[in-house]
């Protein structure tokens, strides 16, 4: 079993119409353009936050996946990130994750409490903002 890095490197390069973020060995664009006259359909800086939250979500699932054992067929999870204005910053975030699962309840809930305990994009965010969410099941078919 390998550790996980304690180091992560990503870079980004701007110009008046595009922003890319370089990350691994992949190429991400980007929305930075302030109030753009079309929108260019790319996530910007809040869903790119967003996005790692639910995808430290998702690792989770896996890693207590092979470590409890906890068995599934699929998840998915929505996230919502609130903001203010005055001073900038996030105040909330949501979310709702679903799981394909046979197993039982108190073993999903067992699951959500260490989604809550060992996810570092989690943990760093409900340090700064409170994080509220859900785990549901489904049996599969």
């Amino acid at each position: 079993m390998t550790t996980a890095p304690l180091t992560y490197r990503v870079s980004a390069r701007a110009d008046a119409a595009s922003a890319i973020v370089h990350a691994a060995d992949d190429e991400l664009p980007l929305e930075t353009r302030w109030q753009p006259a079309e929108p260019s359909g790319h996530p910007g800086p809040a869903e790119l936050l967003a996005s790692a939250f639910a995808a430290c979500l998702l690792k989770n699932v896996a890693r207590s996946s092979a470590l409890l054992p906890f068995a599934y067929e699929s998840v998915e999870v929505t996230v919502v990130l609130h903001r203010q204005d005055a001073p900038p910053r996030f105040t909330a975030l949501e979310y709702a994750l679903h799981l394909v699962t046979s197993e039982p309840a108190h073993r999903v809930e067992l699951l959500h409490r260490n989604l809550q305990k060992f996810g570092t994009v989690y943990n760093t965010l409900a340090a700064v903002c409170e994080v509220t969410g859900t785990v549901t099941r489904s049996p599969p078919a």
